[in-house]
């Protein structure tokens, strides 16, 4: 059996500024990968993503992408064996200037170290969901200065 998670929020901006805070790599950089994203998520690219608390930048494959909708990536998230993992941010406009996201991850096996890794992902996209509405609607860096 394979681990998957699905965390979600609600941000209170419209549902293509809460899209380009996820697919436009200068925007991610200001309030989610503390050492920089590099790289749009477009369909068939292969980007970079790096944080201060996990030195060394990930390259992560947009496999997937439909502008205020969805982006489906993979990307070496399963720390117990180097398998690469699924990502799907799923877009839901409700209301004019209010936006669900929910993302999801999948691909780990059903192991104590994957239960573990899955585990510490949730947790990481449950923080970017939160640092994310706090520069979207408040210009709060919440990771800044968090982890170095």
């Amino acid at each position: 059996m394979e681990l998957s998670f699905t965390v979600g929020g609600r941000i209170a901006k419209p549902i293509h500024e809460v899209y380009e805070a996820v697919a436009d790599p200068a925007k991610l950089s200001e309030y989610f990968t503390t050492g920089g994203a590099r790289g749009r998520l477009d369909p068939g690219a292969t980007v970079s993503w790096d944080f201060h608390d996990f030195p060394g930048a990930f390259p992560v494959q947009v496999e997937a992408a439909e502008q205020d909708r969805r982006i489906e990536l993979s990307w070496p998230g399963d720390a117990s064996t180097g398998s690469p993992t699924r990502v799907i941010f799923d877009f839901e406009a409700i209301a004019p200037d209010r936006t669900l996201l929910r993302i999801t991850e999948s691909g780990w096996p059903d192991t104590a170290e994957g239960r573990r890794s899955s585990y510490q992902n949730c947790e990481g996209w449950t923080g970017m969901l939160c640092a994310m509405k706090a520069w979207l609607e408040h210009g709060v860096k919440l990771r800044q200065g968090f982890y170095k």
